[in-house]
């Protein structure tokens, strides 16, 4: 189980490229997905490519897809709440698409 458990967390990790992150607040330090998926997210949605790719080099991409999945799950469900609709009516306005 233990090696299971490491080789799971070695996915999430291997991307790490030395020197990714410099410039950055958090230089210095390994960064988690959570933080690696929220920088690139806010830095698309500003139109920064550099700062996004930063992002993208700190961790592999299949974390940084899961990361950019889970903030998009909250965001919604936040957005859902703060409005009183459901997730779904939600993500559709988002994209523009007609809820059906």
């Amino acid at each position: 189980m233990t090696g299971f458990i490491r080789e799971i967390v070695g996915v999430f990790h291997s991307g790490r490229r030395p020197g990714a992150g410099r410039g950055h607040p958090l230089a210095g330090r390994p960064h988690n997905l959570f933080e690696a998926a929220a920088c690139y997210v806010a830095a698309a949605a500003e139109e920064d490519e550099e700062c996004a790719a930063q992002a993208a080099a700190w961790v592999s991409p299949e974390a940084l897809a899961f990361g950019v999945n889970e903030l998009a799950c909250r965001a919604v469900i936040a957005l859902a709440r703060e409005r009183a609709q459901s997730p779904r009516e939600v993500a559709y306005e988002l994209l523009g698409l007609p809820v059906s």
